[in-house]
């Protein structure tokens, strides 16, 4: 179909006063003599009192804001939304949808708009979602001596025939549901059998939903179709709980996540305040990145103390946990504590952490609450002194399963949108993200290249240290090596690094 390069390039160019545009692939990057056509928005009467029907091809979205008078323009990003010329003609598109990884709030809405953006907006029909592997026959699904023979959706499903005809009718109320109506798996990526059946279907549009791990898989799907010369938009959605992909502001999911983490502290402050010495514990997802735990810690104010995997503490001597709890339980007769899935890891024994990998790739964790919730226990009743009563919560599976609020249902609409509009203008190969409040086209090998994580040095670090009144659980020594290595806070945080060189960091928002 067209000439095509066997290593991946990174389209970067640059402009005056230090701008670099780190652009995302394109169809004519490698075929040629492509058609294009009239974006049908022009006619839609959805779009008739629209002073801008389309994105300037210029429009671009810079990756920091807060900068200096002699600070370098620094790196951008493409800006997402609907081009004047489009590479495909509504009838010819055939669509398919995937979703990976764990379950998150707003999955289904994704989904839903995905396909009424491609239905409504461009007239697309050809929708499928990538769904379920099934057993052979009902028979032997009810044979108890057969094993597993379902095999849910993910990237596994593309090596099934079977799959869900989407439509506007079918999608209309899943929104309204958690979880996935095609069903997820981890793992399963075999880029060559994915490849051959997005080839045989005659598939030319790939809407992934998925983390980190992921966008990978389909970064390395779009390098195959590239290298085959295939006319195939690959397009990703980025999807993680906890907030852990870098460069956009924030993930699906996670303001929900936040919301609902409320009713476990809640729940957690009635059973501790209710009881003498009582003690509520609370285990919050964010297996590398506590964005959860410290946001429901700041949006609560019942917490006493938030623990999360970037800020390492201690349980016994001078300045540790066990000291703080006793001082605050004299002081208040009851505490709440919160927990990131991933705080602490390395306060268990060497045993305990040899657990392996999950089919993601992610290292398996033991279970940080159940292990301080019977430490807490251990050390109060060897001291004697005070008498707890320490109640555990685990919302995880609760708060991955619920439905997105209205905040993550708007979001996600336009992520969806965007991510329609790029395919549909010829871009590949690139995740839709919200960077400084405007959408993008991001190459995937940025948001792949490293997590995103809380920076401890940051200032909404300390103010939920203000908030809660708990130690930092840090020495000096640990205080200044951090300043070493943290690099700038995410957007999410505050934005509130510089990009110049030499310069500290500036904050905004601060009061």
């Amino acid at each position: 179909m067209g000439s095509s390069e066997n290593a991946p390039t990174a389209k970067v160019s640059t402009g005056d006063a230090g701008y670099v545009l780190e652009d995302v692939p394109h169809f004519i990057d490698y075929i040629h003599d492509l058609p294009t056509y009239p974006n049908p928005l022009q006619t839609n009467p959805a779009y008739s009192v629209v002073k801008q029907y389309f994105v300037h091809e210029d429009d671009t979205v810079a990756q920091k804001i807060v900068t200096h008078k002699n600070s370098p323009r620094g790196t951008h990003f493409r800006r997402a939304g609907p081009r004047q010329k489009v590479y495909f003609e509504s009838d010819e598109v055939h669509a398919c949808i995937v979703t990976c990884g764990g379950l998150c709030p707003g999955l289904n809405t994704v989904i839903r708009e995905i396909v009424c953006g491609l239905n409504y907006m461009y007239g697309v029909t050809k929708i499928l979602g990538i769904d379920v592997v099934v057993a052979n026959s009902s028979s032997q699904l009810l044979a108890s001596s057969t094993k597993h023979l379902i095999d849910f959706g993910g990237y596994r499903g593309f090596y099934s025939r079977n799959t869900i005809a989407l439509t506007p009718k079918v999608v209309n109320d899943i929104h309204k549901r958690g979880g996935t109506i095609l069903g997820t798996s981890r793992g399963g990526h075999d880029t060559s059998k994915i490849v051959d059946s997005i080839q045989d279907r005659g598939i030319n549009q790939v809407y992934i939903i998925g983390g980190d791990g992921t966008q990978k898989g389909a970064s390395v799907i779009f390098e195959e179709v590239r290298r085959r010369g295939l006319k195939v938009a690959v397009a990703g959605i980025p999807k993680t709980i906890d907030n852990d992909i870098p460069v956009i502001d924030k993930s699906f999911g996670f303001d929900t996540a936040v919301e609902e983490a409320q009713r476990a502290i809640n729940a957690a402050h009635v059973e501790a305040e209710s009881i003498e010495n009582g003690v509520g514990l609370v285990k919050l997802m964010g297996r590398y990145s506590g964005f959860i735990a410290m946001y429901a810690t700041l949006a609560s104010r019942d917490v006493d103390c938030c623990l999360i995997p970037e800020s390492p503490f201690y349980l016994e001597g001078k300045g540790g946990l066990f000291e703080y709890m006793e001082r605050r339980l004299k002081e208040n007769g009851h505490m709440v504590i919160v927990l990131a899935e991933g705080a602490g890891q390395e306060l268990l024994s060497e045993s305990l952490l040899s657990m392996g990998q999950d089919a993601s790739g992610n290292k398996m964790l033991q279970d940080v609450g159940l292990w301080m919730s019977h430490r807490i226990k251990d050390h109060f009743a060897k001291q004697d002194k005070i008498a707890i009563n320490l109640k555990y919560i685990d919302p995880t599976y609760m708060i991955r399963a619920i439905p997105s609020n209205a905040s993550d249902n708007v979001y996600c609409t336009l992520l969806a949108q965007s991510a329609v509009h790029g395919a549909m203008a010829g871009y590949t190969g690139f995740t839709v993200g919200l960077v400084n409040g405007r959408h993008t086209y991001i190459p995937f090998n940025r948001i792949t290249e490293r997590q995103n994580k809380v920076v401890i040095t940051d200032r909404m670090w300390a103010r939920l240290l203000s908030s809660t009144n708990q130690p930092s659980f840090l020495a000096p020594k640990d205080v200044a090596e951090a300043k070493k290595e943290e690099g700038p806070a995410t957007g999410l945080l505050d934005g509130s690094y510089s990009i110049g060189n030499n310069h500290k960091p500036v904050d905004g928002n601060a009061k």
